[in-house]
Formats: structure tokens, sequence, C-alpha cells
């Protein structure tokens, strides 16, 4: 039985699939679901406000948060939010360690060749690196 679920989101189409991947697991009331996004950190040659992550990839904190709150409201049992800032993979698995994740529902953006060198993979440095399974949901073809 999962007791506690890392769900991270990015803001991106894929946030969808991963919500409608968590509703079809069926989930008992008593499964804590922790939904995270990460802020990637910004360069240190720019100048931001230190107090709250930064937008990212266009969207402010507080609409981050307010769209973590709807998906929250759907759920019915204990679920929390975190909106960490750091690398993406390494506060997945560092939030997965602090929660004691039964598993990690995570995005792919289906990236390959040049792009997901280039651009790397979250997903499979989670995948890589998890303390628990870990579910990739993949975008629909």
């Amino acid at each position: 039985m999962l007791k506690t679920i890392l769900v991270a989101l990015d803001g991106s189409e894929i946030q969808e699939r991963v919500i409608q991947s968590l509703e079809e697991l069926q989930l008992q009331p008593t499964t804590k679901v922790v939904l995270a996004h990460v802020v990637p950190a910004v360069e240190l040659s720019q100048e931001v406000v230190s107090d709250r992550p930064q937008a990212v990839e266009g969207l402010p904190y507080l609409q981050v948060e307010k769209q973590l709150q709807s998906y929250q409201a759907k759920l019915s049992g204990e679920s929390v939010i975190e909106i960490v800032t750091g690398d993406p993979a390494e506060e997945i698995i560092r939030l997965a360690n602090i929660y004691q994740a039964d598993l990690i529902a995570i995005g792919s953006r289906g990236l390959t060749g040049v792009k997901r060198i280039i651009q790397g993979s979250v997903s499979s440095q989670v995948v890589e690196n998890a303390p628990c399974s870990v579910m990739v949901v993949k975008p629909a073809r």
C-alpha cells in the first residue's frame, strides 16, 4: 500500500497527464500526496528577491501556488504543497527522502536526441537516484 506519493509538477502541459495518472491509481484515503513544484535556481548574476521562489517559465509564484491548490482541492486524502527552489532532480529526490515517499510521479517531456543531451532529463535523473519507485508519465502520442 502506498502511504506517501510525491507528485512532481513543472507547469508544463504534461502535468495534467500526471494528475490524471494519479487519479487512475485509485488511492486510499490514508495515502498522503505531496504536490511539489521546483523552481529552477536562477543565475547568480540576476537580481532577485530572495524571500520567495522566482517565476518559472513565465509563471509567477502565486500562479504556481494557485494551480497546485486547485489540484489539492480535488484530492480526497491528506495532501501538502511544496514549492522549492533549486536543481529540479535534486530537489525532487530531497523531498522524496524528507517525506519518505513510496512513489514519485513525474512527467517526461519526451525529449530525444540532441535536445535530451543538451537540456537533460529530470525524469531520468530522478529514476536513477530516487529512494523509491518512480512512475514516469509520458506525453500523449
